[in-house]
């Protein structure tokens, strides 16, 4: 009798103490994610300047944003998506190739080779201020401008970071260039946890190179890091935004030219101080980050029946 009470007793025990355990997180997550987020959630109905008290709207700062505010339309939208589009899927891309090469070298080379190319990642913001900076700066002793000026391209320098043409190219190609950081590693982690019994089975069903085992055996074995990855390129390529106020020294961009929806938040939220608007069009990119969210689990996630 008394081992059936204990027994019964012991879910709730060890409830009580899951609770306790997480009791820590859970106050944490309420005070510094939940609260915010609802608090956010509030301010995107109201016109606020951070000095005035928050005065309630409705839907205004949301029919404003397709309906009034034109720069939004007309530049930071298709600026964004033109952005998304490109260095979302290469920089992926560019990802998984890496981390294939490095999985393909000798074992004693791809400890430094990951290191090496990791770091991209990791000195992103000193690169940006030291070298980018510096390599397309609009004077004769940018590196490009110089280089050009030597091979007699061009007879002056040209300010590559204030010209609408040559703007987004250079934000395209230096995210890329620093696009290889916990996506490459989770990706180089999940090649190298593939069973390599898997390869010698390939080979005996008929796969004859390289491209057909990264398509039948790799790809279909690494599914959840992959899933990680595109996440994270995703939520990284939504968010990029300082890397063209960088580039050109000034928010709004030049003509609006690599201004994209981080930049306009920011420009809103913290140059003009009108939070309310600002906080709607945070909840826009929310919006944004959650519908390609499903769609990456769409057709990376575990099917069902899998």
């Amino acid at each position: 009798m008394l081992n059936r009470k204990k027994r019964m007793k012991g879910p709730k025990e060890d409830n009580l103490l899951a609770y306790v355990f997480l009791g820590p997180y859970l106050i944490l997550f309420v005070i510094f994610i939940l609260l915010p987020v609802l608090m956010a959630a509030a301010l995107a109905f109201t016109d606020f300047n951070s000095i005035e008290r928050p005065r309630f709207i409705g839907f205004d700062n949301f029919i404003q944003m397709f309906s009034g505010d034109m720069v939004l339309v007309r530049h930071v939208i298709p600026n964004t998506l033109r952005f998304a589009i490109i260095v979302g899927p290469v920089g992926y891309a560019l990802q998984f190739l890496m981390a294939w090469l490095v999985l393909k070298l000798p074992r004693v080379l791809r400890r430094g080779y990951t290191m090496a190319i990791y770091s991209s990642s990791l000195v992103g913001g000193v690169m940006m201020s030291v070298v980018w900076v510096v390599a397309f700066s609009g004077d004769r002793y940018g590196y490009l401008n110089n280089f050009l000026i030597w091979l007699g391209a061009i007879t002056g320098p040209l300010d590559w970071t204030q010209r609408e043409t040559s703007l987004m190219v250079i934000m395209i190609f230096v995210t890329l260039w620093s696009s290889m950081g916990v996506g490459f590693l989770s990706l180089q982690a999940g090649m190298f946890s593939v069973d390599p019994q898997l390869y010698e089975a390939g080979v005996i069903d008929g796969v004859q190179n390289g491209i057909q085992e990264i398509w039948y055996i790799t790809i279909p074995a690494m599914k959840p890091q992959m899933l990680f990855a595109a996440v994270m390129a995703m939520v990284g390529t939504l968010r990029a935004g300082g890397i063209g106020v960088t580039l050109s020294g000034m928010n709004p961009t030049p003509r609006y030219a690599g201004q994209l929806l981080q930049n306009h938040i920011d420009d809103f939220g913290f140059i003009r101080m009108e939070l309310g608007y600002a906080t709607s069009l945070t909840f826009a990119m929310l919006a944004a980050m959650l519908v390609i969210n499903r769609v990456v689990f769409k057709l990376l996630g575990k099917k069902e029946d899998e």
